[in-house]
């Protein structure tokens, strides 16, 4: 009923506030033998308190207790009027105050309110998105309890294990994946775990598969937690081991060829001795002489088994994304051997006609000389530039340890001063032309520069 009286603009409430003021004086003058009206000055108090500050209440209850007592019957001195007035003050003061006082605590917990439906609704909006994104997921992401007990699993984990939708939680994580029975803790005081790791997991129908498995443990008021974000890796590691023999079977390949070469120099020089010694006739009925004869025609055939290594493995390479790949697994080696290591690339490099694991190894083999050229100097700076010239795109290996002594022996295979088997430079020039590539090098001031010449795709997907 009252409320309407506090309703509005701070301006509106004042004008009422000094209304009800007006007319309560106006009838306390008029009726001043009469009964005193000086306690209806609590209501538009009650008013101003609504909107007032303090020391502004303060006003308006000296102006208060200025009209009751200007209009009540009594006759005002000091000994009497004082405290009357001082009382009257406190009154409607402390009215004002407390409606003051109320009402900001009434906007504080409005404020308060608000902010809490405002986290709710932040707090859902986030649920419903982590919601989204857990069972859109192609990943497995399992929780489970301190037993391994699943609680809750999402499409994807039901697919990789095989399982109906909906079937997975209640049933025992163990159970699939073995290696994450040591992870579970019961002690509230364990330490909580924050890792990745590789091992075995286990379908409903038994198969197994190669796992990758992100996981972290945490505490909860029933107990420890493990939550898990499991990738299926079987097929990546098939592609792995595939790739991998692709490239021991072509290394092994032109690792023959190699020795069949030197076979077959060393056959012809036998055979060119054997020839003469046959023309004198003096070993003609010696046996030992055909045997050796002989011999020599064995080695000369195995050494004409055609072993080139083919091309079939070479398709369309994102030259930008091996070397990325490249650059992560090499910075490491770089950094331990204290190698300032400076890298150009030219932007927008075109697609490149190569076999993408062989090229990481000649990548890879070329790096590896250069540290171990660069092993016991001062000073080690290897910087690669890669560039697109006409054609071809171009990547310069370039260090400075030296340079190489003999330049015409470099891609000679068996070498007496090289390091190990001295195939590495022959295996990755035979790598490179396999794909229409070429493996080249350059001499520069003080150091080695290799270059890697690659033939660019065109856009209709053939090798410029």
């Amino acid at each position: 009923m009252f409320s309407f009286f506090f309703r509005g603009s701070r301006t509106a409430v004042l004008l009422r506030a000094v209304l009800f003021i007006a007319t309560i004086g106006f009838i306390d003058w008029y009726s001043t033998n009469e009964l005193p009206l000086g306690f209806l000055y609590l209501l538009p108090m009650l008013l101003v308190g609504r909107v007032l500050r303090p020391w502004q209440i303060a006003g308006f209850a000296a102006l208060c207790t200025y009209l009751t007592e200007a209009f009540d019957a009594f006759v005002w001195t000091f000994t009497t009027g004082m405290p009357r007035d001082v009382l009257y003050f406190a009154a409607f003061f402390s009215v004002g105050l407390f409606v003051c006082e109320a009402n900001r605590n009434r906007q504080i917990v409005m404020q308060h309110l608000h902010e809490i439906e405002r986290q709710r609704d932040s707090r859902q909006d986030a649920e419903e998105q982590l919601r989204i994104l857990v069972e859109s997921s192609p990943a497995a992401i399992i929780t489970a309890d301190a037993d391994g007990r699943v609680l809750m699993a999402n499409q994807a984990a039901h697919r990789m294990l095989e399982l109906a939708p909906g079937t997975l939680p209640g049933r025992s994580l163990h159970r699939y994946f073995p290696a994450l029975s040591n992870i579970s803790r019961r002690d509230a005081d364990q330490q909580l775990f924050r890792a990745v790791m590789q091992s075995r997991g286990r379908r409903e129908s038994g198969e197994v598969f190669l796992a990758d498995i992100c996981f972290s443990t945490y505490q909860t008021n029933t107990g420890s937690r493990l939550a898990a974000m499991v990738l299926d890796a079987s097929e990546e590691f098939r592609n792995h081991e595939e790739s991998s023999l692709h490239q021991v079977l072509a290394g092994s390949r032109i690792a023959v060829g190699a020795v069949s070469h030197e076979i077959r120099n060393v056959c012809g020089a036998i055979a060119a001795v054997h020839q003469n010694l046959a023309r004198s006739g003096l070993l003609t009925q010696n046996k030992d002489f055909e045997a050796l004869g002989n011999l020599v025609l064995a080695l000369e055939r195995i050494a004409d088994v055609d072993l080139r290594q083919s091309s079939a493995k070479a398709t369309e390479v994102d030259l930008t994304s091996v070397l990325d790949e490249f650059r992560i697994v090499v910075a490491p080696s770089l950094h331990e051997k204290d190698i300032e290591s400076t890298w150009h690339m030219a932007p927008d490099l075109p697609l490149v006609w190569a076999d993408r694991s062989c090229l990481m190894q000649v990548l890879l083999n070329l790096t590896a000389n250069s540290i171990r050229a660069l092993d016991g100097r001062s000073d080690k700076a290897l910087s690669v530039q890669v560039r697109k010239e006409g054609n071809h795109v171009l990547i310069e290996f370039t260090d400075n340890a030296g340079g190489v002594r003999q330049p015409d022996q470099l891609f000679r295979p068996f070498q007496q001063r090289a390091h190990s088997t001295g195939l590495g430079l022959y295996l990755s020039r035979a790598f490179m032309r396999s794909f229409g590539g070429e493996l080249r090098y350059r001499a520069v001031p003080n150091g080695a520069c290799f270059i890697v010449e690659l033939t660019a795709v065109n856009t209709s997907g053939k090798a410029l």
